[in-house]
């Protein structure tokens, strides 16, 4: 029985369980998009579903330390959401320059798409969060996109840098690309500041640090 049966099944019931349910088949698509990140243990790489459920405890467990004004709960929805489109756009290596040129013209397209799937408003609903949180422009937005940063940082340095060794990646690159951390959190910036600095020492980061100065 594929995905169509299995909808038009659910449509014989009711139009718009139809529509969730398509929606929500449509969803296990991002376990096959694949991040640049290496799980803890080194042994393959994370994808775009696992990472947004890993963010979402980090929101439950790192809310002590969300900007004040943050709404914890909304960031925790804005987290499951946020790399939906991934599933038409796929994932763009934030050290992608070339790729970066036209990811929010993909994004766009793959939101209309994906949301549109949803009765009832739910798509815009959730598509205003997926926007709230692309435009950084409140302190839940902020306290997601900080979070967002820190934990492929945790990743990398926990599985030995293989990421960053196989991409060249210099010191000064995960400092500056991870800047909006300092918004979510100076303690939790502090730490990424650290992990990076005792990376580039053990030579898990190309030292460029005597350019950073």
């Amino acid at each position: 029985m594929d995905q169509d049966r299995i909808v038009a099944e659910a449509a014989t019931i009711d139009g718009d369980l139809a529509a969730r349910v398509g929606f929500l088949l449509e969803l296990d698509r991002l376990k096959t998009v694949l991040r640049r990140s290496r799980l803890v243990d080194g042994s393959r790489l994370e994808n775009t579903a696992e990472h947004s459920w890993h963010l979402a405890m980090f929101a439950v467990v790192l809310a002590p330390y969300a900007p004040e004004g943050a709404d914890v709960p909304r960031a925790i929805e804005m987290l499951l959401v946020h790399d939906i489109v991934e599933i038409d756009a796929g994932d763009t290596y934030i050290y992608d320059q070339a790729g970066a040129a036209d990811k929010e013209e993909r994004e766009n397209v793959a939101a209309r798409r994906l949301f549109g799937l949803l009765p009832d408003g739910e798509g815009d609903r959730l598509e205003e969060l997926w926007r709230e949180y692309e435009a950084r422009e409140t302190p839940t937005a902020r306290f997601a996109y900080g979070i967002d940063r820190l934990q492929p940082s945790l990743l990398n340095a926990a599985s030995g840098g293989v990421s960053w060794l196989e991409h060249g990646i210099r010191h000064s690159q995960p400092v500056a690309i991870n800047q909006p951390i300092v918004e979510t959190s100076p303690l939790l910036w502090d730490l990424a500041r650290r992990l990076f600095d005792v990376a580039a020492d053990e030579g898990l980061l190309i030292d460029d640090r005597a350019s950073d100065r």
